[in-house]
């Protein structure tokens, strides 16, 4: 059963989820509840769902396959989609699987999202609400440091930038997955049978890259190659990279965000693509969430991030697993 660790740590978690609420709350947004069981599950290639039967007792309804959602996401859009102003939800998400030092299959996220904002708005709402929980949150373990997270600005880097300074190899002089590998080899990375340019991309990040971020102070690493867009929009201008951000400490990814597409077609396009490469990965093809498509063609420009909060309590409270925060962690049952 918990021991002293996890007990400082379930009050660390009160601490911080009451400040994010003040925060949230202080700045105009709506705290929602959206269904952990879905239809349809994100189509992120790398992440499997928890499938259940639905098996109704009644004449409404047919037996069906229903998903525990990795992601209120698609739920949040389709909110925005309907007029919604700023919305934030603290929720328990689920990816099958994922057990790690840093993954538990089932963990607590914050999500929110600001419509009519980019992700320089929700970078600087992000940096500023985990600021206020920083200051909220104390009883942590020896060389615990909350103060990391009142480090404002955080640093903003891009991955262009962020890779040619690890490893001299510039992004832009490597357009295509073959030129990729030739500079990523060249300077030890071992790319394995990789071929593509977000395969090799990967090898390279998490070689060289990843590792370095978030140090000094938090990372903000902003702007990703476009074919790693994902739900974000290409940036007006230079549609080479998407506007996209992932927040970094210690090495560690807390977060990912976007400035959210908002076209319909593009949309449906990229979730086929992630279908068809579901499919070659032999991982579960899951179904298009209509009801999210028609939301994303009527969306108000926005911006969105979701936050790990397993991992934010582990850095406050200066713990390396997030078993140590948890009171119930996977370890019991695998």
């Amino acid at each position: 059963m918990p021991n002293q660790l996890r007990w400082r740590a379930a009050a660390g978690r009160q601490a911080l989820q009451a400040a994010l609420r003040r925060f949230f709350a202080g700045r105009g947004y709506l705290e929602v509840e959206t269904p952990l069981l879905v239809p349809a599950p994100g189509m992120e290639p790398h992440i499997t769902a928890f499938e259940t039967p639905f098996l109704p007792e009644t004449d409404i309804g047919r037996p069906r396959s229903l998903y525990l959602h990795s992601s209120p996401e698609y739920a949040m859009k389709r909110l925005l989609a309907e007029g919604a102003g700023p919305l934030f939800q603290l929720c328990k998400v689920f990816r099958n699987g994922e057990v790690s030092a840093t993954h538990n299959p089932e963990f607590t996220m914050l999500e929110f999202y600001r419509p009519h904002a980019d992700y320089h708005v929700i970078m600087e709402e992000l940096e500023q609400a985990l600021a206020e929980a920083g200051r909220s949150v104390t009883g942590g373990e020896s060389g615990a440091d909350p103060t990391f997270f009142t480090r404002l600005p955080y640093e903003r880097i891009t991955v262009r930038d962020a890779v040619l300074h690890a490893t001299g190899v510039d992004l832009r002089a490597c357009p295509d997955g073959p030129s990729l590998k030739r500079a990523a080899e060249a300077v030890g990375v071992r790319t394995g049978d990789a071929t593509s340019f977000d395969d090799v991309f990967f090898h390279l990040f998490l070689q060289r890259v990843e590792r370095g971020l978030g140090h000094e102070r938090p990372t903000f690493l902003i702007e990703y190659p476009a074919s790693m867009a994902s739900l974000s929009r290409l940036k007006p201008g230079d549609p080479a990279v998407a506007e996209r951000v992932e927040l970094y400490v210690k090495g560690l990814e807390l977060a990912n965000g976007f400035s959210e597409l908002t076209d319909a077609v593009e949309q449906r396009a990229r979730l086929v693509e992630e279908q068809e490469l579901r499919k070659a990965l032999g991982r579960p093809v899951y179904p298009l969430d209509e009801r999210f498509l028609d939301a994303v063609g009527r969306m108000p420009p926005s911006a969105g991030i979701a936050v790990g909060l397993d991992r934010i309590l582990m850095l406050l409270m200066g713990v390396s697993t997030i078993s140590d925060v948890l009171l119930f962690p996977a370890h019991e049952f695998v």
